[in-house]
């Protein structure tokens, strides 16, 4: 029951974040968790903070939200931390659709162009504009949160708003395996032939984790001759060139290489603050002047997705505690996020470790003690916080846990760092001990 549960929030969790502005949905909705469905009634817990201001303002959009997940209506009923389900047993959540729709956000109007980018945004409209012919295939590489995605998305987005009836697949790596694995487990590898060949656009986001799926491999080799041979696009991503994946098998590397390679920079200070100011209108965020977002712009410098976390973490402070955004409060927040070296995922396992009194070895153990638990879940969000690695890949790095576990942890401390109290400024502390400002 608890699966489902987590499964049906998790598609709901998709439609919000499609239909809400980023900063709606970091600071209202991505701390809501699914805890009971009785009948056509979902029970939705919130913390304190928030749980008035939810239930008078977003019930609607959560209502509709669940209803195209769940295929009829449905109502919703936000309750408090210490609510517990309804003593007669809930009834089963169906179980979630199959396939994934784009995020129609990621368009390339979206899409800020600068010296970093503007190579790879003009390929991706390229192939998107004459898919199969333009340059197939298309692979765009670059460091997490510069853009890779939002420009896969966006050529699946064109694809099928003008592109007379094209039909677009766009999946993880993760997701191509786990089809993959579920196929052939079930014996219906036809069938995800057909989903992952047959479309006129393929979209495979962070193909460097290839590397770790021997079997996944083999069927990936003969999913891009079949794609290739038919002239359907393919467009990939990856943190890296293809000759830099190591663990790839050559024949897959040279095909990669065989297309368009295109890369992406980080944007510089002009970029920067292009973007903070589009994402600032897009997400209606009020009360920010100019010279606010130019120091938002002048301390993240690594990549976009860094940037548009400090944009939140900035409107969610001053949100929540009545104050306004300022350049003062931007440096107040971001201090310690400048141009030092960002840790890594041991040295932030490490760092918690001594400060919970517990070993390095316990955080990436099987133990469920609590102690231990919640240090994991402290190391898993500062590990969030810190890198661009993905849920997926943190949970590798924590003894193998899938990313919903290291979503829920991600999401627990941020409650608690929020409200303000004694473990909050443990985890605060901790994050200034490891971008070396303490």
């Amino acid at each position: 029951m608890r699966e489902s549960l987590e499964s049906t929030w998790n598609r709901i969790r998709g439609e919000l974040r499609r239909d809400a502005s980023d900063f709606k949905f970091q600071i209202w909705l991505d701390p809501l968790e699914l805890v009971a469905q009785d009948r056509s009634k979902l029970f939705v817990r919130a913390p304190e903070h928030i749980r008035s201001w939810v239930g008078e303002r977003h019930l609607p959009l959560l209502s509709e939200a669940a209803a195209r997940v769940l295929g009829s209506p449905v109502e919703v009923e936000i309750v408090a931390a210490e609510w517990k389900p309804p003593a007669t047993e809930p009834e089963p959540v169906p179980a979630p659709s199959a396939g994934r729709r784009l995020n129609p956000k990621y368009t390339f109007e979206q899409f800020v162009i600068g010296d970093g980018n503007r190579m790879a945004h003009a390929a991706a409209l390229a192939a998107a504009e004459l898919p199969g012919q333009a340059y197939n295939p298309l692979f765009i590489h670059g460091h997490p949160g510069l853009g890779k995605t939002h420009l896969l998305q966006a050529i699946g987005n064109y694809a099928e708003r003008f592109g007379a009836g094209m039909t677009v697949r766009y999946a993880t790596v993760e997701e191509f395996t786990s089809e993959f694995v579920d196929a052939v487990q079930s014996r219906s590898t036809s069938a995800f032939k057909q989903r992952f060949r047959e479309p006129d656009v393929v979209l495979i986001d962070d193909v460097q984790f290839l590397a770790e799926k021997t079997r996944t491999k083999e069927e990936f080799f003969h999913t891009f001759n079949a794609l290739q041979e038919s002239g359907r696009q393919l467009v990939v991503s990856s943190d890296r060139e293809p000759g830099d994946l190591d663990g790839l098998e050559q024949r897959l590397a040279e095909r990669f290489a065989s297309g368009l390679v295109v890369g992406l920079e980080p944007p510089d200070l002009n970029v920067r603050l292009a973007i903070l100011r589009k994402r600032a209108r897009l997400d209606g965020v009020g009360g920010f002047d100019d010279e606010t977002l130019v120091e938002v712009a002048r301390w993240v410098t690594d990549s976009v997705r860094s940037l548009e976390g400090a944009l939140i973490r900035v409107v969610a402070y001053a949100s929540l505690r009545g104050e306004s955004a300022t350049p003062q409060l931007v440096r107040e927040l971001l201090g310690r996020l400048g141009p030092q070296r960002a840790p890594d995922l041991g040295e932030i396992q490490e760092r918690t470790a001594t400060q919970f009194g517990i070993t390095r070895e316990d955080l990436v153990s099987q133990t469920r003690r609590s102690e231990v638990a919640r240090a994991r879940q402290v190391a898993m969000y500062l590990t969030r916080e810190l890198t661009d690695e993905s849920y997926a890949a943190i949970g590798r790095g924590f003894g193998g846990r899938n990313h919903a576990t290291v979503f829920h942890a991600h999401r627990k401390i941020t409650e608690a760092v929020a409200a303000g109290g004694s473990e909050g400024r443990v985890v605060n502390k901790l994050e200034q001990q490891l971008v070396g400002t303490s």
